[in-house]
């Protein structure tokens, strides 16, 4: 029994004639009553009830219509499903973020609307630091990621990345610290004595090497008091008096009582947020995805510097 037989005997029980259903399938008529008989052959019992003007179901070829309906309609939507994910339309796509992603407005925006526009996909999110995400995709496990590594980076082999958004480091100090007080940027050395709160640093985490980079070329190796897994609980440990932390700007929305800002006086306080692929990972729907991420940082990037432009004209 295959696939042709079924289409064959639907179309003959639809059209209750062989030469309607010739007609209809443009065939002769005498291929297809032999392959009608050869599926009532395999399956051991009539199907067709054959008169000279019509043709007729049996009980069992009532029920099997229905079977073979239900098997074509499945054939037809695996064959649509299969040219969909040929055309970046349908599948499943894992992507990595690392925590401080989500802070950017762009990226709920780049998940939202890839999926408005790609309803057939399945988007797996999973929150995974730069070094959990770079051996993710080496293992092929991850699609694609989105990453905050060190000014030390460098892609390992067969990794592309693509720079999404810039922002800075800012040191993190509880309000009633004295430093807090301070205007200006602060140099990093002024922190040489200070406990830090930081991401842990066997995640692999892009955030605890640039922090160690920082205090290295200030000339100190900061002191960890304390590790925690999320930011937020880094800010609130920052707040409690636990200790300070450097933290990308965009943590800065959170408005966390008790917490203070400052702006680090060195420009290798610049920090990136990339996309991370396989370089040979061809798959249409990869390059849907990363297209319209790029679309959509770009779009906020330029309305980012639009606002900051009508900022600065309005104040002068």
């Amino acid at each position: 029994m295959d696939f042709r037989q079924l289409r064959y005997f639907v179309a003959v029980a639809e059209e209750a004639s062989f030469s309607g259903a010739a007609r209809r399938l443009h065939i002769s008529q005498p291929p297809l009553s032999l392959q009608i008989k050869a599926l009532e052959e395999e399956l051991d019992t009539p199907l067709l009830t054959r008169t000279s003007r019509s043709v007729e179901l049996t009980e069992a070829g009532t029920l099997f219509l229905e079977q073979a309906r239900r098997a074509l309609s499945h054939l037809e939507r695996a064959g649509e499903v299969a040219r969909q994910a040929g055309r970046g339309e349908a599948g499943q796509l894992r992507v990595g973020f690392t925590a401080s992603v989500p802070m950017f407005e762009a990226f709920p925006g780049i998940i939202r609307t890839f999926r408005q526009g790609h309803p057939g996909v399945r988007a797996d999110l999973n929150h995974q630091s730069t070094g959990q995400q770079l051996r993710s995709l080496s293992a092929r496990t991850l699609d694609v990621g989105f990453l905050r590594p060190s000014p030390l980076f460098s892609p390992p082999a067969g990794i592309e990345t693509l720079r999404l958004w810039n922002d800075r480091l800012v040191a993190v100090l509880p309000a009633s610290h004295p430093l807090a007080r301070g205007r200006g940027p602060l140099p990093m050395a002024e922190l040489a004595d200070e406990s830090f709160i930081l991401f842990p640093r066997g995640l692999g985490c892009g955030l605890f090497e640039h922090v160690s980079v920082l205090a290295s070329r200030a000339g100190f190796a900061p002191h960890v008091a304390q590790e925690a897994r999320e930011a937020a609980t880094i800010l609130g440990l920052v707040a409690a008096g636990m200790g300070v932390s450097v933290l990308p700007d965009t943590y800065m929305k959170t408005r966390i009582p008790g917490v203070a800002y400052r702006e680090l006086d060195t420009p290798d306080a610049a920090s990136h947020v990339l996309m991370a692929f396989r370089g040979d990972n061809a798959a249409p729907l990869l390059g849907r995805f990363c297209e319209a991420a790029w679309r959509t940082a770009d779009g906020a990037r330029r309305a980012r510097r639009a606002r900051a432009a009508q900022a600065e004209a309005e104040a002068a």
